[in-house]
């Protein structure tokens, strides 16, 4: 059943409806689209606050860690009371208190070839907030087989890269055309490598922005660049790839 616009949706949503972009019209996609964040540490702390507030639909959010006190310092939907909770109760009860109109689906589970494939085909939209390459690769592996949109987020130190892969299109390149083989996880490990809390908020954000400029397929995206950000030097880039004529998604 389709989401209308309220008297209340009117008023909350007010400074998005006046821009031009995205009008009444715009609103009822956003208010209509699902989206599912895999993952609710810096990144998807960021991406799900930003997207409920901006009255998506449905929003899905898989996590299986507890909060612990190191995570409080970028992870913004957290504080020290939360720690040793489970992420996606807290992101919850969150999110509801901010926007009731959104419905928010959680799954307690570690993302895997079991049960991805029926998670993600409920949604329109998958958001990568993974600390792993395992993970983004197996979330690529089936965004691709069931031709979602899917947003890729990664950080670490000072640094971001963010993806965006639109698999409705047989030409659009993806993860693996760029990684083309599964890197180590330790240029991702927050432990050992470090991350600036505010360098994991503006990724996040940049990866809600992207979000919603494909719902309302609204100006330029990254399709086939990668977007690469040194925030310590405010170097930005796009970076150009090609699709693979022996990748995985060669034959999709």
């Amino acid at each position: 059943m389709k989401k209308n616009l309220n008297k209340n949706s009117l008023t909350r949503y007010s400074r998005q409806i006046i821009l031009k972009n995205i009008g009444t019209i715009g609103q009822k996609k956003i208010l209509n689209s699902k989206v599912l964040i895999v993952g609710v540490g810096g990144l998807g702390c960021p991406v799900a606050d930003l997207l409920a507030r901006s009255g998506i639909g449905k929003i899905g959010i898989i996590d299986y860690d507890k909060i612990s006190l190191s995570n409080i310092h970028r992870q913004t939907l957290y504080t020290t009371k939360d720690v040793n909770k489970f992420k996606v109760d807290v992101v919850k009860k969150i999110l509801n208190s901010i926007n009731k109109e959104v419905e928010i689906k959680i799954y307690n589970k570690k993302a895997n070839n079991k049960n991805l494939n029926n998670i993600i085909n409920k949604y329109d939209i998958i958001v990568d907030g993974s600390d792993n390459f395992k993970t983004k690769f197996l979330l690529n592996k089936f965004s691709l087989k069931l031709k979602k949109i899917l947003i890729v987020g990664a950080i670490s130190k000072f640094d971001g890269h963010v993806f965006s892969f639109d698999f409705n299109s047989r030409k659009t390149p993806c993860l693996k055309c760029f990684y083309q083989s599964e890197p180590s996880d330790d240029m991702l490990n927050c432990e050992s490598e470090g991350i600036l809390g505010s360098t994991a908020n503006i990724i996040g954000a940049i990866q809600a922005n992207e979000v919603l400029k494909k719902i309302l397929n609204i100006g330029k995206d990254l399709k086939s660049n990668i977007l690469i950000l040194d925030l310590l030097n405010l170097n930005f880039k796009k970076v150009l790839f090609k699709k693979r004529k022996n990748c995985i998604c060669s034959n999709s």
